[in-house]
């Protein structure tokens, strides 16, 4: 665990993770059975009233309760489950509340949508007792599911829930009281103190409209996830296909060498690394975070930590590594073929090399350089293609590197750019994104009213035709 992951740009912060005792005295979070959620007038007929008739049931614990796991394919079936499990609920961890789905205000407001059979992706009702309806969030499928615009749902894909004007929703409407939990809440998930000066103190001494208004910046398919920034967010990554990916993260924070290490990384993007010391940083020991207390006694200023089961761990990396693309409308026509030669031609195969369409390596992010003896450890480009350092040198997922991505599945995908400032290819390919006089199409930063989308210049000075070309192709990929 000591070398799970790269070296942070600044190496001071990087995390020591809590030992092995420690993480298995951590008590195992239970798996409920669930139920679809319905947007407001899509729901069957008496459909509330029958889920609190509904009896608690625990589908997967350590305590006896488990899915049938004798072949393979009961594992990948199991590892759906885990996938779909939240891990926040009402008061704790929540996202989102029954109050919430339940109001048309809110679906407005929000800018949430449903799938073609009524339904919210990536979120569910949970029964953990009796007459009490709770909407369960914070799971994998929160993240990972992509709602397109047909209404046809694909898991494991980018997601494009508005997570974080969800997060402006909650802070807008939070009583005057709550700013200091705000803030604090928001430096928990982000802050960086051992960086001089760190860039996200500011959020320490924002109003809770500046902070709603932060996080109202970031468009759907993009989030300020942990250890990130709603200054520097990342965009949401897509989880088909991880199964061929050498680094894990858009920083390539990890290295994947195998299930085990897809299965540490959800451990601890599941709440592990808030256990960990990041130069004395404890991101769960609010409200001073430096102590931690012992998984057995519950802070007030947060919540009890619980944990994944091994086998549970295990059967969430089986269904990950089974995720396939979905069926691709975009045909391989002539244009697409004379794409494919531009493709070819513009040297594009280098970084984005058939047939995975990536190379496996990191980048270094401007300014950075790389470690003595990094070069001998990792898969290291020895060049920056200049995009926005920021994410990489400034936020708790930092190594000074950005990973070089796939460009499979690119046709259902969004937001391009690392923190997704682009809404589509032709915006990307637009010479026009590089000026200081640019509006993004997506992620604007915020408090700016123009923003340079700036690096990775290949193909920007191509012809019209030969750009539209491309994009065929890229499409067909």
């Amino acid at each position: 665990m000591a070398a799970l992951e790269i070296p942070l740009a600044n190496p001071t912060g990087s995390p020591k993770h809590v030992s092995s005792d420690y993480y298995y005295k951590i008590p195992a979070r239970p798996i409920y059975k669930s139920y679809p959620i319905y947007a407001p007038g899509h729901e069957p007929p008496g459909y509330m009233d029958w889920l609190k008739q509904r009896e608690p049931q625990v589908i997967w614990d350590d305590a006896g309760h488990r899915p049938t796991l004798e072949k393979e394919a009961d594992w990948i079936k199991a590892g759906e489950i885990v996938f779909d499990a939240p891990t926040g609920f009402q008061g704790v961890r929540a996202v989102v509340t029954a109050s919430d789905v339940q109001n048309p205000r809110w679906w407005a407001s929000v800018g949430a949508q449903f799938a073609k059979d009524g339904t919210l992706p990536g979120y569910r009702y949970v029964i953990r007792k009796k007459a009490q309806v709770e909407v369960g969030s914070l799971s994998c499928a929160s993240c990972h599911t992509r709602l397109m615009p047909d209404g046809t749902v694909i898991k494991g894909a980018q997601g494009n829930f508005p997570f974080d004007r969800v997060l402006g929703f909650i802070f807008r409407t939070a009583p005057p009281q709550a700013m200091m939990d705000v803030r604090l809440g928001n430096y928990r998930l982000y802050g960086a103190p051992w960086l001089n000066p760190d860039p996200q103190a500011r959020l320490l001494q924002m109003s809770l409209d500046e902070i709603a208004s932060a996080h109202e910046a970031i468009p759907s398919g993009v989030q300020a996830r942990h250890r990130s920034s709603p200054f520097y967010p990342v965009q949401v990554p897509d989880l088909i296909g991880v199964k061929d990916r050498h680094y894990l993260d858009r920083t390539g924070l990890q290295p994947h060498r195998g299930l085990v290490d897809l299965m540490r990384y959800a451990a601890l993007n599941q709440g592990g690394d808030d256990l960990a010391s990041f130069n004395g940083f404890v991101p769960d020991g609010l409200p001073d975070f430096k102590t931690l207390p012992p998984p057995d006694k519950l802070d007030p200023f947060r919540t009890q930590p619980d944990r994944y089961t091994d086998e549970q761990l295990y059967a969430l990396a089986l269904y990950v590594y089974s995720l396939h693309p979905p069926p691709n409308p975009n045909k391989f026509d002539a244009e697409a073929a004379r794409g494919q030669r531009i493709f070819n031609r513009e040297g594009c195969a280098g970084c984005h090399t058939p047939p995975l369409y990536t190379n496996n390596e990191l980048t270094l992010a401007e300014g950075f350089t790389s470690p003595p003896g990094a070069e001998q450890k990792y898969d290291i480009l020895s060049l920056s293609v200049g995009t926005d350092p920021n994410l990489a040198l400034k936020t708790r997922r930092g190594t000074g590197y950005y990973k070089v991505p796939s460009l499979i599945g690119v046709w259902y995908r969004g937001m391009f750019g690392h923190s997704g400032w682009c809404a589509t290819l032709e915006d990307w390919f637009d010479p026009r994104r590089t000026r200081n006089d640019y509006v993004p199409t997506g992620f604007q930063p915020y408090g700016t009213k123009t923003y340079a989308v700036k690096g990775h210049l290949f193909g920007l000075n191509l012809s019209a035709e030969d750009k539209k070309a491309l994009i065929a192709f890229l499409k067909t990929i």
